[in-house]
C-alpha cells in the first residue's frame, strides 16, 4: 500500500504544457510572436468595459453568460441555448473529455494537432491515437482510417495549430460523414477570424445539422488573452452534460463584459483581421526560397520549416531572433524541430524578423 496518495492513472503520463516564451534576455526591449495573440491590443471598447466591471467586483457574475449567449447568438445566427461559455476554450475542451472519454476510449488527434489535446486525453484515462498528416495538412483518410471501436473523440483543430494549414469544408463533410454516431467530433475554430479561404467553414451549419458536432471558439485571438474567454456551439444534449459539470460561476464578470463588448466593435476587429492578411502574406513571400519553407496559412502565424543544417536551422534562427528581442516559437513539442511558429505583429515586428532572418540564411549572422 502506498504511504501517499496517487493520481488517476494516466495522469503521470502527461507531459506539462509549455507555452511560448515570453521574454528575452535580460534588460531587453522584446517583440512576442510566440504565442498568438493580437498585435494591435484590445479593443477599446472592451477595455472600457473591463474598466466599468471594477464598480462590481462584490458581486458574482451571472452563472449562465446569458447576454454573452446572446450577443454571440446573435453575431453568428444561432441559438444561444446551444452555447456554453468556458474560461478560455482549453475549459470546454477538458470538460468534453472528461464527460466523454474514460478508461480504454481513445480520441483521434492529427499528427501535429494542438498540444492540449492529449493533456486531456490522457487526463480523462483515455489513450490519444495520432494520425499522420499528409504534407503538413490534416488528412480525413488517416484519420478515418484509425478509428476503432474504442473510439470516442476526434479532435479537430481548423486552422491547425501550429501549422496554419485547413481543411475546406467539403472535407470537413466527408470526415463527419465517416464517424459512427457515438462518436463525437470536436472542431476547434480558434482561429477562424483569420481565415480568408473561400472553400472554409467554421463548422456552424454541420453543428445544426448533426448530433455528434460540437465547435469549439476562442477570444484570445482578437484581444481578450488574458482574460480567458472561450466558447462551445454544440446540440442540447451535449450543451446539457457540460452545464452540469461546469463550475457555477466559471466566467468573471469582467471577462463576460469585455466579451459582449469585443463582439460589438466590428471596427477593431476589422483593422485586426486587416493587419493578419497583410503582413501574413509579406512575411511568407519574404521569407519562402529554396532554403526556407513557409507553409500556406489561414491563421494569425506562420509556421517555418528550415533546413537541418549544422550552420542553418530552427534552433539556430530561433537564438539570433531573440537576441534581437523577437521571441518565436520552437515547435519541437510538436514533433517539428525544424520550425519556428511566427505570429503574425506589427509593420516593425515583421520588417524586423525578414530582415534578421535573412540574413541568417545568407550566413550574415552578425545581426
Amino acid at each position: 500500500m502506498s504511504d501517499f496518495p496517487k493520481p488517476q492513472s494516466g495522469i503521470l503520463e502527461i507531459d506539462n504544457y509549455v507555452p511560448g516564451r515570453s521574454k528575452a534576455p535580460s534588460g531587453m526591449k522584446t517583440i512576442k510572436l510566440s504565442s498568438n495573440e493580437s498585435p494591435l491590443g484590445a479593443s477599446p471598447k472592451a477595455i472600457l468595459a473591463y474598466k466599468n466591471a471594477a464598480e462590481n467586483l462584490a458581486n458574482y457574475p451571472d452563472a449562465k453568460s446569458l447576454e454573452l449567449r446572446e450577443a454571440l447568438a446573435k453575431k453568428h445566427n444561432i441559438n444561444a441555448k446551444n452555447i456554453v461559455i468556458g474560461s478560455g476554450s482549453d475549459e470546454l475542451l477538458h470538460l468534453l473529455a472528461q464527460i466523454y472519454l474514460g478508461q480504454g476510449d481513445e480520441a483521434i488527434i492529427s499528427e501535429f494537432g494542438f498540444l492540449v489535446y492529449p493533456i486531456i486525453t490522457k487526463g480523462a484515462g483515455a489513450t490519444p491515437v495520432f494520425a499522420k498528416s499528409n504534407n503538413y495538412h490534416t488528412d480525413v483518410d488517416a484519420i478515418l482510417a484509425m478509428v476503432s471501436k474504442k473510439t470516442r473523440i476526434v479532435f479537430l483543430d481548423n486552422p491547425n495549430n501550429p501549422t496554419g494549414t485547413y481543411l475546406n469544408a467539403d472535407e470537413l463533410v466527408r470526415l463527419h460523414s465517416g464517424l459512427r454516431p457515438d462518436i463525437l467530433l470536436v472542431i476547434d475554430s480558434a482561429y477562424a477570424e483569420y481565415v480568408d479561404a473561400n472553400d472554409y467553414a467554421a463548422g456552424i451549419e454541420l453543428v445544426k445539422n448533426t448530433k455528434n458536432t460540437v465547435m469549439v471558439r476562442t477570444f484570445s485571438k482578437i484581444g481578450l488573452a488574458a482574460l480567458r474567454l472561450g466558447w462551445l456551439f454544440g446540440s442540447e444534449h451535449i450543451v446539457d452534460a457540460l452545464n452540469r459539470l461546469r463550475g457555477p460561476f466559471n466566467v468573471n464578470m469582467a471577462a463576460q463584459a469585455a466579451g459582449v463588448a469585443a463582439l460589438n466593435d466590428d471596427d477593431f476587429t476589422q483593422k485586426l483581421v486587416a493587419n493578419n492578411q497583410k503582413w501574413r502574406s509579406w512575411l511568407s513571400d519574404e521569407l519562402s526560397s529554396n532554403s526556407l519553407r513557409v507553409l500556406p496559412s489561414q491563421a494569425n502565424f506562420i509556421t517555418v520549416i528550415f533546413p537541418d543544417e549544422k550552420s542553418i536551422n530552427a534552433k539556430k534562427a530561433d537564438e539570433i531572433l531573440l537576441q534581437n528581442g523577437l521571441v518565436t516559437r520552437q515547435l519541437d513539442a510538436y514533433g517539428l524541430p525544424d520550425a519556428l511558429r511566427i505570429s503574425i505583429g506589427t509593420k516593425e515586428a515583421m520588417e524586423q524578423v525578414a530582415l534578421i532572418l535573412k540574413k541568417f540564411i545568407s550566413g550574415e549572422n552578425n545581426v
